[in-house]
Formats: C-alpha cells, sequence, structure tokens
C-alpha cells in the first residue's frame, strides 16, 4: 500500500494538505499503541508498524519536495540515486551563479553574495512558475511526467546552490 492510498487521497504531485492533517490525524487515534496495550502481541506489533506509517506517510506527503520525489518514484520516472541528470540547458542557466559561488571562495564579498543569492532566488521563483502549472495537472502523462522529473531535478540542485550562498 503507497502512501497515497494509506490516507485515501488521489496520487497526485499535490495535496489538500488540511485534508492529509485530518486523516493522519484519524489514522494516529486509530493506531494509537496505547489503546492496544490489552491486545495480543501480534496486534501490538501490527498497529504499531501502522502507526509508523502514519507518521512516514504524512512526513513524506505534507513536505512539497518529498512528495514529489515520492510520486515520481511510484511512477517510476526517477532512476537510482547518481542515475540522474540535470538538464543541461539548467546548468548553463546557472553558470552565472556557480561563477560567483567560486569568487566567493577566495573573497567573501557581502555584495557578492547578494547578487549570487538574489540570483537563484529569480531562478526558483522562475523554475516555480514554470512548473506550477504541471503540478496542477490532474491527470499525468508522459510528458508531463518527464517535465515534473526535470523541475525535481533542477529545484533540488538549485537548493544546494541555495545552501553553499
Amino acid at each position: 500500500m503507497n502512501y497515497y492510498e494509506f490516507f485515501d487521497l488521489p496520487v497526485a504531485p499535490t495535496v489538500d494538505k488540511a485534508l492529509l492533517k485530518k486523516r493522519f490525524y484519524q489514522k494516529s487515534k486509530e493506531y494509537h499503541p496505547d489503546f492496544y496495550t490489552l491486545a495480543d502481541a501480534d496486534k501490538q506489533a501490527e498497529v504499531l508498524e501502522l502507526s509508523s506509517l502514519n507518521n512516514l506517510a504524512y512526513k513524506t506527503l505534507n513536505n512539497d519536495d518529498q512528495r514529489l520525489k515520492y510520486f515520481l518514484d511510484l511512477k517510476g520516472v526517477l532512476g537510482e540515486e547518481g542515475q540522474n541528470q540535470v538538464p543541461q540547458d539548467f546548468l548553463l542557466e546557472i553558470m552565472d551563479i556557480n561563477e560567483k559561488l567560486m569568487e566567493l571562495e577566495f573573497d567573501d564579498d557581502p555584495a557578492l553574495r547578494k547578487e549570487a543569492s538574489d540570483l537563484a532566488q529569480a531562478l526558483e521563483q522562475q523554475l516555480n512558475d514554470q512548473a506550477r502549472p504541471l503540478l496542477e495537472r490532474a491527470e499525468q502523462d508522459e510528458s508531463s511526467l518527464a517535465g515534473l522529473k526535470d523541475y525535481y531535478l533542477k529545484h533540488r540542485y538549485l537548493l544546494r546552490i541555495k545552501q553553499k550562498i
């Protein structure tokens, strides 16, 4: 059973977070180990497993980045870690920021750091704006799944860049 099925939610790159939270609390009450202290060992183990699943599924689906990765994994779009390639056009776009980061390694100039940060912020906004229609699409065809994969890889790369700034 996948996390979407566990919470009876549609398999999609976005979720209704209020509904997710409501279902999480329902499952938390239903599978709370304290309610099964008098049950046999098998039932206690089952409830403990379901309680852990509830927590992990909620943590994953409530986080936009983790949920998109999980969704793409379910759809079989992402390869193994290290086998996915960030699109070359994006690497060219981000070259200016990478050059500024290399300069910052030699001279920690606050103005240069702000410039790099502003460029990264603008690129992230542009990336999010481009991806929004794909994220909100109800039906995901092969083309939109490929677009979501590119968005995910670009976004992850950009997050690593922002951490260096």
